[in-house]
C-alpha cells in the first residue's frame, strides 16, 4: 500500500504534482493527457491511498474540488480492467456517453477511461476506485457499456449489500494477508457481477466461482420465506421477481440437490409445524394454519405433513400441547 499527499509540495506545484500522482496510481492513465483545473483559489490539497488486493487495484482519494477532462481518444491500449467508482463523500458529476451523471454519496458507477470524459468534484470529496479485470466478471463489453456512467444507488437489497462491502474493502485494503486478500477480491468480483446482472435484467455470467450464485440463492430463499402465504408462489414468479430466467432458478436449487417446489413445500411445512406447536394458538384450526402458509387443500397438507414428520397435524399439535403441560 502507498500513500501520496500534496502536503509536502509547494503550493504553486501541487496541481502539477497531483497530475503525476494520478498517472502513477492508475497505470492506464500514465501516458494520457488530462486537463486539470482547481475550482477554488486556495492551494490544492489531496491524498491518495492505493494498493493491491489480489488481482484488484484499489485507490481511495480525499481531495479538494477539482475538474478533470480527458478530451479525446488516444494513447490507451489497456482495456482489460473495469473501473468501479464508489462515491463516499461529496458529489461527482460525470459527462460521458453524451449525458451527465450525478453521483451522490453511497452510490457507485462504472467508469470507462478509454473514451473522452469530464469529471467534476464540486466540493471536497472522498471516492474509492476499484479496478477489476473484466474477465473476472464475465460480461460482454456491450453489456457493461449500458451501465457506464450510470449511477447505481443502494435502492435494492443487492446494492445495499454490495456497495458497503466494496467500500469497506477499499478502506481496509491493508488489513488482510495476501491469501485472504485473494479470496476477498474474488468475492468482490462475484458480488459486483450479481449487482450488474440485477441491473441488466439477465442471468449471472459463469465466472468460475459460486459466490454470486450462493448470494442469489440466499436472496431467493429469503424471498420464499416472506411469501409462503401466497398460494401463487412458484418458480416462475420467483424468477420474475429476481429478474433471472426460470432455467437459472431451477439450476440454483438443483445444485443443492432439491427443486424449487420441494423447497417451497418444505418451508411451508416447517412454518406450519412451528405454528401448531404454539399452545397459545390452539384455538386456530389446522385448516386455518395450512391456509395461512399457502396450502389450498387440507387433504394435500395433511398428507404432506404426515410424510414429512410421521404424524398428522392434529397429532403433532396434541403432542406439543401435552409436552407444554408436562
Amino acid at each position: 500500500m502507498s500513500v501520496v499527499s500534496t502536503a509536502s509540495v509547494p503550493a504553486e506545484d501541487r496541481l502539477a504534482y497531483w497530475y503525476e500522482v494520478i498517472g502513477q496510481t492508475y497505470e492506464q492513465l500514465a501516458s494520457v493527457r488530462l486537463d486539470l483545473s482547481k475550482l477554488t483559489n486556495a492551494p490544492y490539497t489531496g491524498m491518495i491511498t492505493a494498493g493491491r488486493i489480489g488481482p484488484l487495484t484499489v485507490a481511495s482519494t480525499v481531495a479538494d474540488p477539482l475538474h478533470v477532462r480527458k478530451p479525446r481518444r488516444g494513447e490507451l491500449t489497456d482495456d482489460d480492467c473495469l473501473n468501479v467508482c464508489i462515491q463516499d463523500h461529496g458529489h461527482l458529476v460525470i459527462d460521458q456517453n453524451n449525458g451527465q451523471t450525478l453521483l451522490r454519496p453511497g452510490s457507485l458507477t462504472l467508469f470507462d477511461t478509454t473514451r473522452p470524459y469530464t469529471v467534476t468534484y464540486p466540493d471536497p470529496f472522498r471516492t474509492h476506485v476499484i479496478q477489476i479485470p473484466r474477465a473476472m466478471l464475465g460480461f460482454r463489453a456491450a453489456d457493461l457499456h449500458r451501465l457506464t456512467a450510470v449511477p447505481i444507488e443502494a435502492d435494492t437489497e443487492t446494492a445495499a449489500l454490495v456497495t458497503p462491502f466494496l467500500t469497506r474493502l477499499a478502506t481496509q485494503m491493508n488489513s488482510h494477508s495476501p491469501h485472504i486478500g485473494e479470496l476477498l477480491a474474488h468475492n468482490a468480483a462475484d458480488l459486483l457481477a450479481t449487482l450488474l446482472a440485477e441491473r441488466l435484467d439477465r442471468d449471472l455470467p459463469d465466472t468460475g466461482t459460486d459466490a454470486a450464485r450462493t448470494l442469489l440463492r440466499l436472496r431467493i430463499q429469503a424471498f420464499i420465506d416472506r411469501h409462503l402465504g401466497d398460494p401463487h408462489l412458484s418458480p416462475r414468479t420467483i424468477a420474475e421477481a429476481h429478474h433471472v430466467s426460470l432455467r437459472h432458478v431451477h439450476r440454483l436449487f438443483r445444485e443443492q440437490g432439491t427443486t424449487v417446489s420441494r423447497w417451497i413445500q418444505h418451508r411451508r411445512l416447517e412454518a406450519c409445524r412451528r405454528e401448531l406447536s404454539r399452545p397459545h394458538r390452539a384455538d386456530v384450526s389446522v385448516t386455518a394454519v395450512a391456509h395461512r402458509f399457502g396450502f389450498t387443500s387440507r387433504t394435500h397438507f395433511s398428507r404432506a405433513f404426515r410424510a414429512a414428520y410421521g404424524l398428522s397435524p392434529r397429532e403433532w399439535r396434541a403432542i406439543a400441547r401435552h409436552r407444554k403441560h408436562a
